[in-house]
């Protein structure tokens, strides 16, 4: 491809969005919570210069937050690097028209073991202390902030609107 084909693509959705019937901002709100806490798993997108990686995980959602409990792994190579990331949540495909899921930008950061925080979300997801105590090294605990929802739902177009909505939820 060449560079102008390449930034054709890059602009295929900002081109389609600018023409697209959009939803009213409260109810997109709502659709999208409903389906973040209608899901557990995600992919977790990390990048830092060259190196890239994506992660299935479970993840918890409350207080505006996402949040992760992990014992490591090659995504803390980009973390330490670039709190930027983006979580996939999707449904399977399963025909034209099915297609159902988002892409949630946001930034991360690293909640300090054994904190107030820590244990408040140990206790919202019923994690023991006990059990948490007895994990060398401490189990890590990553807090996602969305900036910005990427919505795909072709149920969206029953309603009239695009079936790629955008809730900007930080500047």
């Amino acid at each position: 491809m060449t560079h102008e084909e390449f930034q054709a693509a890059v602009n295929y959705w900002k081109e389609k969005d600018a023409k697209s019937v959009k939803m009213e901002r409260s109810k997109l709100a709502e659709a999208v919570e409903a389906y973040i806490r209608s899901k557990n798993t995600g992919a977790l997108a990390t990048g830092a210069g060259d190196f890239v990686r994506c992660t299935p995980l479970e993840y918890s959602y409350h207080d505006g937050f996402f949040w992760i409990f992990s014992e490591g792994g090659e995504k803390f190579i980009a973390l330490e690097k670039n709190s930027n990331v983006c979580l996939a949540i999707f449904d399977g495909y399963g025909a034209p028209g099915g297609l159902h899921g988002m892409q949630v930008m946001g930034r991360a950061e690293m909640v300090e073991p054994f904190s107030e925080e820590y244990m408040s979300h140990a206790a919202y997801r019923k994690v023991s202390t006990a059990f948490l105590e007895k994990q060398k090294p401490p189990m890590n605990l990553i807090r996602i902030k969305p900036t910005r929802i990427d919505y795909l739902c072709s149920e969206f177009k029953k309603e009239g609107c695009s079936s790629r909505q955008t809730l900007v939820l930080e500047e």
